[in-house]
């Protein structure tokens, strides 16, 4: 089975009238940051805050009515539920949800919200597999046509349809797209508007972008198929899946120019800068085109690069968790366990003599050991300049040559910060 840009205009007629066509709009702070005409399609303005209701839609507009008698079940970390659960109420069709445990509680909140009575929501599993897994039992068992995230033709034949308004409107503003930027989860979107871009396009450079922690469409490149991984880091819940469905693997073989991995604190430090600068709110895994940007900045410059923000839906709750790993990834907090003398004036001996003038201390719990001379201390400091860092270890080396540094030791930092 093959999507093709026939499939994708087919789905265009149909989405046309259902979704929003979000802007494609010219970013003068990325761009003068990069050099080169950065774009931003806006797909974090969605009626779902993603592309997703796009394949939703389709899909479900495109199962056979007989089948949806029964009603519809999916499996999602968030937007795709969203899609689904909006689709449904629309069309008076029943929905059962599966979601991961994990899943934040806004994305959780808001397939409720647009779901209505129609929908029914059930956490299973801690990851999107696990989810997906039940979801299917449940679908088979109960007679119900399953809506598969991005594994589905019609699914990427309708995130294809992004690629379609970012040419309608490159076309009208009189510009050729260059590079074109898309974060992979399971691969509906990039293979979509792959498939799409190489048809109208063959010289633009469609680039997918994944969690460093979590590269399952790298993992099918390198297999030369789709492979599960062992684990994923599920920050960027709605890019954390561990398998990409083989119908998206063959298409991004086929039509995806380059794959990227980027740093989950990258992630953060775009999601803060979109934000500060340009007042665009947007999930982690909506960050992840635009965070690419860093990796290929020598090879962009003059060029015309379109960023694909594919979604906006960020709980406020996460925010104090992303300033952290921002600040980590860009090497301004640092946590240690380093042991002080039991004796009173060390805490101030290591404040005036160890940590410069503008460094600050933000984390410092003490256990006292009566019968030692010595306690360990979990400190975390704050640096005003990453490069003073050198400076601070040697000193801290001076005071406690045994000192921990807890960004060497994962299993210790999550067990004490």
């Amino acid at each position: 089975m093959t999507l093709t840009k026939t499939n994708v205009e087919e789905a265009y007629d149909v989405l046309k009238d259902v979704v929003t066509k979000t802007p494609l709009q010219y970013d003068m702070y990325l761009s003068q940051k990069y050099q080169c005409n950065v774009y931003l399609k806006r797909e974090d303005l969605q009626k779902v805050r993603s592309f997703k209701l796009r394949g939703a839609y389709y899909a479900i507009k495109q199962t056979p009515h007989e089948m949806l008698k029964n009603g519809v079940v999916c499996a999602s970390a968030g937007n795709h539920a969203q899609g689904v659960a909006y689709t449904c109420h629309e069309m008076n069709v029943a929905a059962t949800i599966f979601m991961p445990t994990t899943t934040p509680q806004q994305k959780i909140s808001q397939v409720k919200f647009f779901g209505g009575d129609e929908v029914t929501v059930k956490l299973i599993g801690d990851t999107f597999d696990a989810s997906a897994k039940a979801a299917k039992e449940y679908a088979s068992a109960n007679h119900q046509a399953f809506i598969d995230p991005f594994n589905d033709l019609n699914i990427m034949a309708g995130q294809g349809t992004v690629a379609v308004e970012v040419f309608q409107e490159a076309n009208e503003a009189e510009f050729q797209v260059d590079y074109l930027l898309a974060a992979i989860g399971g691969g509906g979107l990039v293979s979509g508007i792959s498939t799409y871009t190489k048809s109208v396009s063959p010289t633009t450079a469609v680039i997918g972008v994944e969690p460093l922690g979590a590269q399952s469409m790298r993992a099918a490149f390198d297999e030369g198929k789709p492979v599960m991984l062992d684990s994923v880091e599920k920050f960027v819940d709605g890019a954390a899946v561990k398998q990409v469905g083989n119908l998206t693997y063959e298409h991004a073989l086929e039509y995806v120019d380059e794959l990227l991995a980027v740093d989950e604190g990258q992630v953060c430090s775009t999601i803060l800068e979109l934000y500060t600068k340009q007042a665009i709110v947007v999930e982690p895994a909506g960050a992840l085109s635009v965070s690419a940007l860093e990796l290929i900045k020598d090879e962009i410059k003059g060029k015309n690069v379109v960023c694909i923000i594919s979604g906006g839906n960020n709980d406020i709750n996460r925010m104090e968790e992303i300033e952290e790993r921002s600040l980590i990834f860009e090497g301004l907090k640092h946590y240690f366990v380093i042991n002080f003398p039991q004796r009173p004036g060390a805490l101030r001996e290591f404040v005036t003599d160890i940590l410069g003038p503008n460094d600050d201390i933000t984390r410092f719990e003490y256990t006292k050991k009566v019968n030692r001379g010595t306690g360990p201390v979990v400190l975390g400091i704050l640096l005003k300049d990453k490069e003073e860092l050198p400076n601070l270890l040697q000193k801290m080396a001076e005071f406690d040559p045994k000192y921990i540094d807890l960004s060497d030791n994962p299993s210790l930092y999550a067990l004490l910060v």
